[in-house]
């Protein structure tokens, strides 16, 4: 395990699921976690400050609250697509890119953010000039009012998660000048409580379909692993990266093995 003594890491979405498992390994590694989420977190953090990511005026509010320099950002909270697609985009997209650039100047040198998106991501590149336009939009606000004039195909959570794909490997050479690297994590499907929401919205035929081939589907840990990993120097010339983490899945998909799930 990688020795987080004297590192100062915020997280989102540290209640439960992928987030909590990030806070309790990067305090076992001897980090400090500052949180950031709705809900109480399920580890016993250095700081606890509620936030509506939903709002940018509660994200900062938020920030007002966290004192010094960090190490390092770990983005975390999601809600799934069974919320409303407005709110889906402002929490996995926008929230995202308001927190990271509010924070970005308190990051100190060689220091990291980490973005957890989705496989459900995957077809980024078929919509790489919508994402642009919603990312050249200045303030939350902006990408709001994109994002309600430029409805989107499909589900919105694979939008949103598009988004932050895309935004990961968009900053990596603005934050050069900082010193800071970003990278993102594309976990599949994951033992969480929101499960049953993927179930739901993206079929839950498709998700067994997907069990059935891997064998089991994630543990928040098999994620958060692969966080900490992005977070640590040890991947220190990874920047811009998305890491997919799904048991195989997309390199099945992409090499033609089985077919994509339909999600």
């Amino acid at each position: 395990m990688t020795d987080f003594s004297s590192a100062r890491f915020v997280v989102t979405g540290t209640a439960s699921g992928i987030g909590a498992s990030v806070a309790e390994k990067l305090l076992a590694a001897g980090a400090q976690v500052h949180s950031l989420d709705r809900n109480t977190p399920s580890a016993a953090v250095t700081t606890h400050t509620e936030v509506d990511l939903a709002n940018p005026r509660s994200i900062d509010a938020a920030l007002e609250h966290l004192e010094g320099s960090f190490t390092g950002l770990i983005n975390v909270a999601g809600i799934p697509g069974t919320a409303p697609a407005e709110a889906v985009v402002a929490v996995n997209a926008l929230a995202v890119r308001h927190l990271t650039e509010l924070l970005v100047g308190r990051i100190e040198r060689g220091g990291s953010v980490v973005v957890v998106s989705s496989t459900a991501g995957y077809n980024w590149p078929a919509r790489l000039e919508q994402i642009r336009e919603l990312l050249a939009t200045k303030t939350f606000e902006e990408g709001a009012a994109w994002f309600k004039e430029h409805p989107q195909e499909g589900n919105a959570y694979n939008f949103s998660k598009e988004v932050a794909t895309v935004y990961a490997m968009y900053m990596a050479v603005p934050l050069l000048a900082t010193g800071i690297r970003i990278n993102a994590v594309t976990p599949g499907p994951v033992e969480t409580p929101i499960l049953a929401d993927f179930e739901e919205t993206m079929g839950k035929d498709t998700l067994d379909g997907v069990k059935g081939l891997l064998g089991r589907h994630a543990q928040p840990g098999d994620i958060a692993d692969a966080v900490l990993f992005l977070a640590s120097p040890q991947s220190r010339w990874i920047n811009g990266h998305a890491l997919v983490a799904d048991g195989g899945l997309t390199g099945g998909v992409l090499s033609g093995v089985v077919p994509a799930p339909e999600i």
